[in-house]
């Protein structure tokens, strides 16, 4: 007899690793919308002048967006494995869980600060603020799920023995 629906849904973390990726690319969008490369830039060339042993990590936009399209692409590329319950992108998914948190607190922390550091200062709320509740929602939606859907916590029956 096929699966319902339903134990098929709580069986995988699909749906939280779709949601993370669609959070992931709304707050690219609202990185993009609200001029993030400039005070990223600033920051970078504020920091290299004051660290020269630091690499000069300062993009172009091309190479900013075409980065996060990759990434956002990359992530809805894999959302059929993680409806399969891939044991493989589990770690994976750990490691990308625990980014976006950071990353969504980041620009929280930069927002109350309303600077990156002392010369790079904000006009507002610091570009991806608005997105970063979504973010880490969205984050916290695929931990739940990672830990309901964890192969420890499914219980195998024991095998028939036949005499």
């Amino acid at each position: 007899m096929p699966e319902s629906p339903h134990l098929a849904a709580k069986s995988n973390y699909g749906l939280a690793w779709f949601l993370l990726a669609v959070a992931f690319a709304l707050h690219v969008w609202d990185e993009a919308a609200h001029n993030f490369l400039t005070y990223y830039n600033a920051t970078a060339l504020a920091l290299y002048g004051r660290f020269p042993w630091m690499p000069r990590l300062d993009m172009s936009y091309k190479t900013w967006v075409v980065g996060l399209l990759a990434a956002i692409a990359l992530d809805f590329a894999l959302t059929p494995l993680a409806y399969r319950n891939s044991l493989r992108l589990r770690s994976l998914a750990y490691a990308i869980g625990v980014i976006q948190t950071l990353n969504g607190l980041h620009h929280i922390v930069l927002s109350i600060r309303g600077r990156s550091v002392g010369s790079v200062v904000f006009d507002g709320p610091a570009p991806g603020v608005y997105s970063s509740p979504v973010l880490l929602l969205a984050s916290a939606y695929l931990f739940w799920s990672l830990y309901k859907t964890s192969p420890r916590r499914t219980v195998v029956p024991p095998a028939s023995t036949t005499s």
